[in-house]
């Protein structure tokens, strides 16, 4: 064996030896990652059970939203972080390298069951990539890894919190890749987030957490007539996904231009809900409402369902309440399909079901995500609805986006780097 074979065989030793190591040290971390952000995952889903069935107990509750306003506002600024900007910064931390402080985690977990205590329309995943993303990049930072590394660590903290409270282990491992940067995936970090994500999972199912399952009850032949109904609803979802967009920024941007005050704002937005729910006469939207998306899977809708949860969480999100975009996004996707197929008398619970997946899709411009969402929600009966759905609404809801933060690098129309925020 010649010198130059010899340094060869050596380099190529050294090369695998340091792809080994590196392939351990993210399986254990992933594991690490999964077992605290899946505990606190855990630990909110059963705390925001309890807060839920709370408040409908005592539906007064609602009365005091505008207190527990001031009282997350205070709150923030009592841990000294009052310029938030909750999952955005989560999101450009990936891409600019900000730091995600360790407090985010803690201040989300109290100020979102407080937004739920008192009847505020808002989902829980913001909760989840809150306090994913700083856990993963807490620990990234304990360990010292570098700037890269430690996005990694972040996008494994939000898949396993986003597992262990929704349930859906394939999505969430797949979500915090694909939701940075449409157009691009962050492969390097596909390991760490499936390990995480399903060490998250394992947990929560190992308290009896509960996974969200919708039956359908009636999926029709895929035909040429019902692949055009299924596309027109995708499109017409991709219409409410922007509508739903600019709500909420623009709610957003008015509240801050007549209240500038942080605590003047929270105040009354909470008074406006408290308004918008006696108008309403009940508080089917305030909080989650996902007994409103187990309806209109059964195919019971109030046609105004889909618009009212729009206001209501454009008022509670934009004053400065706590919460997420995802599960409202669920519910106004749910009613608007379910109204489409009673309107049209093309199959609801189908319907409802598209509209759920689309609507996702639109507002976060993730469709491997949203098709492996579906499966997880649905089952794989619907499958050609869904793939035929979530392109469409994916194509058609333009470059908006729940999150400011979130770059589409690539345009969705032709092959064209484009490196844009999200409207």
């Amino acid at each position: 064996m010649n010198e130059t074979t010899r340094q060869l065989i050596v380099h190529k030793v050294k090369h695998n030896t340091k792809r080994l190591i590196t392939s351990i040290k993210w399986v254990i971390f992933s594991i690490v990652v999964g077992i605290v952000a899946g505990s606190c995952g855990t630990a909110f889903y059963f705390a925001l059970s309890v807060v839920t069935d709370f408040r409908m107990k005592y539906p007064w509750l609602i009365y005091f939203l505008p207190i527990g306003g001031l009282a997350i506002v205070g709150l923030y600024h009592l841990c000294k972080d009052d310029n938030d900007t909750g999952t955005n910064l989560v999101i450009s931390a990936i891409h600019s390298g900000d730091k995600v402080p360790f407090i985010m985690a803690p201040l989300i977990f109290v100020s979102t069951l407080i937004t739920h205590l008192f009847g505020g329309s808002a989902g829980r995943e913001g909760a989840a990539l809150q306090m994913g993303g700083s856990i993963g990049s807490s620990i990234g930072r304990v360990f010292r890894f570098d700037e890269k590394d430690k996005h990694v660590m972040i996008m494994c903290g939000m898949s396993a919190a986003f597992s262990a409270l929704f349930g859906t282990p394939m999505a969430a491992a797949i979500f915090s890749m694909e939701m940075i940067s449409v157009g691009v995936m962050y492969y390097i970090a596909l390991v760490p987030c499936v390990i995480s994500s399903l060490i998250a999972h394992g947990i929560a199912s190992y308290f009896n957490v509960t996974n969200e399952f919708f039956a359908i009850e009636n999926i029709p032949d895929f035909t040429i007539l019902n692949s055009v109904k299924i596309s027109v609803l995708a499109i017409l979802c991709a219409l409410v996904s922007i509508l739903f967009c600019v709500a909420l920024h623009s709610g957003e941007a008015l509240y801050k231009k007549y209240l500038p005050n942080k605590y003047t704002r929270v105040f009354i937005g909470g008074c406006f809900i408290i308004i918008a729910t006696m108008l309403v006469g009940n508080q089917t939207y305030n909080g989650t409402g996902m007994s409103v998306i187990q309806s209109s899977i059964d195919g019971s809708v109030r046609p105004e369902a889909f618009l009212l949860k729009i206001i209501f969480t454009a008022l509670t999100l934009g004053a400065g309440f706590k919460g997420g975009e995802i599960v409202p996004s669920f519910f106004i996707g749910a009613t608007f399909g379910c109204l489409f197929g009673n309107l049209t008398g093309f199959e609801p619970s189908l319907c409802t079901a598209v509209g759920m997946i689309s609507l996702f899709c639109g507002v976060t411009n993730c469709p491997i995500t949203s098709l492996l969402i579906s499966f997880e929600l649905f089952g794989y009966d619907g499958m050609p609805y869904f793939l035929l759905a979530i392109p469409f609404s994916y194509m058609l809801s333009g470059y908006f986006g729940l999150y400011r933060s979130q770059k589409i690098v690539y345009s969705k129309y032709k092959t064209s780097y484009i490196n844009k925020s999200t409207h």
